[in-house]
């Protein structure tokens, strides 16, 4: 058995190798191949009959604009992306940092796995490297703290804003002309208003009339999410977003199956497990829950573990008016269920149990997240602004958190309404199984975090049990809602009182992987099964 040890602390990834024979050697290219094999090639491909010739044509031209979002992210992540590729000979390598979109292994904390490669800053690209945060907390600049631009240093080394229209202002203006050609070829008329307003929003970074505009859509085949949206990126502030890309066909019978989910919002809203006052927002209803096949990922959603759900947009004040789009990627979940999660389940669940491992369950599971974003609180009770400012680079963690037990709360409390058909205990075992699945992106990634602070938090309320003689787990169903209920009200509380270091506390104590857990995964990766997928993706894999 060979075990990789990362060690940041002399800034690049140094390597033992502990081989079971004396005289087999081990290079490092040898151990970045197994870095690549921790991903699994999954071809990206869609049944595009049901499109029209107009909408068979967009869909290459989507795919340019992607790109251009891939470019963007890329400087964001890490900066010049060409001299880092050409500097490199090993294929592996080469092929493991386009993975990651630049040289810090992401499902692995960030650590570099390049030589003479420093620890990532905790900002990316989007501060400059020598920035501390008090220097940052003491400039008063407009906008120095928007989703839509850089902090840079002028000609006396101080602070400065760049918007993201002017530093990429031949991109954006490039994308928003292929973005103008799409909504010519539109024939649905909200996806035409749509892309009329989203190229206009790359060009002056006023991006709230697009999102209502998308959110407005009701009767398009065809969806392309694009821009900068999430701040995951951005360590330091969580303040910056990144640019990304999907392009989307809808798969218009799953879609019929979801439509009736969105108006339970209120009433579920009005049931979480918290004091009142942290529950008195009312949820837009104008949201809506459809299943998509994704046919092509570009920029942050493309970076290291890839994403299968989408609640969008981000704008606090678009969620209050209108509620939110839920986009569950039907084709990648798919792919993650029977590559990753039918094997994890395997070797971790008790037999007796995995019978409960479903498809169904794990889509219900992950649209149930999606859905869960709406519920709870936006604004702070106690005027310390919103839940993403007051909790700073701890918002993403907590928020997924937030997401993941209340999906499973609203997945309860549905299934007793005789709103949702099937087993209950599906839900559960799979949701136990979907956390060992999802703790293995690292805490580098938000949604890794999220997990490892539900297993500790499960764990200690005993909602599942380690049967010794077989080295499995097994629910314990009743255990897991006391559980689910117990972090519901804590999350829902620490988000509305703004509480950034009861936050802190709380991602000290139980954002990390204990002995126990890091057993687990050890086992899962003997038995070679991936963390994650890569897609093989194109014009060309769809056949257009």
């Amino acid at each position: 058995m060979r075990k990789i040890i990362y060690l940041g602390l002399i800034g690049f990834l140094a390597i033992q190798c502990v081989p079971d024979k004396k005289e087999e050697k081990f290079t490092v290219e040898s151990l970045m191949k197994e870095r690549v094999d921790i991903y699994k090639n999954v071809k990206l491909t869609s049944d595009l009959f049901g499109l029209s010739e107009g909408e068979k044509q967009m869909i290459p031209l989507m795919i340019e604009v992607s790109n251009i979002m891939d470019e963007l992210f890329w400087y964001e992540a890490y900066g010049k992306k060409d001299s880092l590729l050409s500097a490199i000979a090993d294929t592996d390598t080469k092929t493991f940092v386009q993975i990651n979109y630049g040289p810090w292994d992401r499902l692995a904390d960030n650590e570099p796995f390049i030589e003479g490669i420093g620890h990532k800053p905790e900002g990316a690209n989007f501060y400059p490297s020598d920035m501390s945060k008090e220097e940052f907390e003491a400039i008063d600049l407009d906008a120095k703290t928007s989703l839509y631009t850089f902090i840079r240093r002028d000609e006396d080394r101080n602070l400065k804003v760049v918007p993201y229209n002017e530093m990429f202002a031949e991109q954006v203006q490039k994308a928003a002309d292929l973005l103008r050609q799409c909504a010519e070829l539109a024939e649905d008329e909200g996806l035409k208003n749509y892309l009329t307003l989203r190229a206009e929003a790359l060009l002056t970074d006023e991006y709230q009339p697009s999102d209502m505009a998308w959110m407005d859509m009701k009767t398009n085949g065809l969806d392309f999410v694009v821009g900068p949206i999430e701040n995951y990126e951005d360590k330091l502030y969580n303040y910056k977003a990144a640019h990304e890309a999907y392009v989307l066909v809808k798969d218009k019978s799953w879609s019929e199956r979801l439509a009736k989910y969105a108006a339970f919002l209120p009433e579920l809203q009005e049931g979480l497990p918290v004091a009142d006052e942290y529950k008195a927002e009312m949820p837009g209803t104008d949201a809506d829950l459809n299943a998509y096949d994704v046919v092509y990922y570009a920029g942050d959603c493309n970076a290291g573990s890839k994403t299968i759900a989408i609640n969008l947009p981000n704008d606090e004040e678009v969620q209050l008016a209108k509620g939110s789009r839920r986009l569950q990627l039907k084709n990648a979940m798919q792919a993650k269920f029977d590559h990753i999660l039918v094997p994890i389940a395997d070797v971790l669940i008790h037999q007796d149990q995995r019978k409960h491992i479903t498809f169904d369950a794990f889509f219900g599971n992950t649209m149930f997240h999606e859905v869960a974003h709406g519920l709870g609180i936006k604004n702070t009770i106690n005027e310390l602004g919103t839940v993403r400012s007051a909790l700073k680079e701890h918002y993403s963690a907590l928020e997924e958190g937030k997401a993941d037990v209340l999906g499973l709360y609203m997945i309860t409390q549905l299934h007793e309404k005789g709103e949702i058909q099937g087993s209950l205990e599906d839900y559960y075992v799979t949701f136990m199984a979907g956390i060992f699945r999802s703790v293995r992106f690292g805490a580098a990634s938000s949604h890794g975090k999220a997990n490892m602070i539900r297993f500790n938090f499960f764990n200690e309320y005993g909602a599942f049990i380690k049967d010794e003689a077989t080295n499995t787990y097994r629910v314990d169903y009743d255990k897991m809602r006391e559980a689910m209920n117990a972090l519901s009200e804590k999350i829902l509380t620490l988000q509305g009182n703004g509480d950034y270091n009861g936050v802190d506390q709380l991602v000290e104590e139980k954002g990390k992987i204990g002995d126990v857990l890091q057993t687990e995964l050890d086992r899962l990766s003997e038995k070679n099964i991936p963390v994650d997928i890569v897609f093989e993706q194109g014009v060309d894999i769809l056949g257009l």
